[in-house]
């Protein structure tokens, strides 16, 4: 079996440009990819300068070919499974096919974990979003809802009230706000409506409101909602690695594996990047994080491979 030097483990932002790092480093790495990148239902990625709004996978199309180009590898498939071994790592995907690395770089990303309102799902990525920076001009002038779930849902609406004249806060199962968000509600001129969002209401491929638990429809074009995100990482549990509960003002935001500056997490060999990582980080912070780590991984190689040229001179 092959021993690459890496092993990327995601073929998003992050793990191309952890890949592109390292080859130009004439590093062997193989990356492997599932082919279902977060960013896979939006329309184009925004904020990348140079490449504001063009869609995810002709970006990471043209990433392929990059890395192609330094002699990288690509397999397709699933990680099931990571051990270490003697001198590096085992990876086994899913249809059982194993590789070896002497390095991982983990940019696995993670999953969405949507509200439970029926309609949600189908939208997602298109007039139902989440973060004002990816997909706010595109919902720009038109009657946005905001769907809360926690106390984070007024950080998130007065952001949308940034682009849009005609905002509404769906309280729907977030606590009640204090006196002092109700009058920065009002003195921004949001609406809040009380009761749980049953349903999004689509006609002719597009939002056209919210039902509520009472029978009532609330006009909306689009629709902002909180996730809970949870890191792909349930493969490194062999290795001792766990994604750990992130927060932020006491309310959970999901899970994520946490790594030092350059990438390194706290199992020796094993570093990541992106949104396995960070889950607020969009594609242009994930690529840089990825290009941190494998400049991080390179570094870790050199230092290893010094050390056993070192004792092979003096032996």
């Amino acid at each position: 079996m092959t021993m690459y030097d890496v092993i990327v483990i995601g073929g998003g932002a992050a793990g191309l440009s952890g890949a592109l790092a390292l080859v130009r480093s004439r590093r062997s790495v193989l990356v492997i990819d599932d082919g279902t990148p977060r960013n896979a239902p939006a329309e184009g990625v925004h904020n990348f300068l140079t490449r504001d709004g063009v869609p995810p996978a002709e970006i990471y199309a043209a990433g392929r070919q990059e890395v192609a180009g330094y002699g990288g590898e690509f397999a397709d498939g699933t990680v099931t499974t990571a051990q270490r071994d003697d001198d590096g790592f085992t990876v086994e995907l899913s249809d059982g096919t194993a590789y070896r690395g002497r390095r991982l770089l983990v940019t696995t990303g993670l999953t969405d974990v949507l509200p439970d309102v029926r309609g949600l799902a189908d939208r997602w990525g298109k007039d139902v979003v989440h973060c004002p920076y990816c997909h706010g001009w595109e919902v720009r002038d038109q009657p946005i809802g905001v769907l809360a779930t926690s106390s984070m849902a007024m950080h998130q609406v007065l952001l949308f009230r940034q682009l849009s004249d005609d905002v509404t806060l769906f309280l729907h199962t977030a606590p009640e706000p204090t006196e002092e968000q109700w009058e920065q509600l009002a003195a921004r001129g949001i609406s809040v409506v009380q009761g749980k969002v049953e349903e999004v209401v689509v006609a002719d491929d597009r939002v056209t409101g919210v039902r509520l638990d009472s029978g009532k429809v609330v006009p909306r074009q689009a629709l902002a909602i909180q996730t809970t995100v949870r890191s792909r990482a349930g493969f490194l549990a062999d290795l001792g690695l766990e994604p750990t509960l992130v927060e932020n003002n006491g309310v959970e935001v999901g899970t994520a594996l946490q790594v030092d500056g350059m990438g390194a997490t706290q199992v020796p060999g094993v570093f990541a990047a992106g949104n396995v990582s960070n889950p607020m980080a969009q594609v242009m912070p994930s690529a840089a994080a990825g290009l941190m780590a494998g400049a991080g991984i390179n570094f870790d190689l050199i230092a290893e491979e010094t050390r056993l040229a070192v004792a092979a001179r003096s032996s």
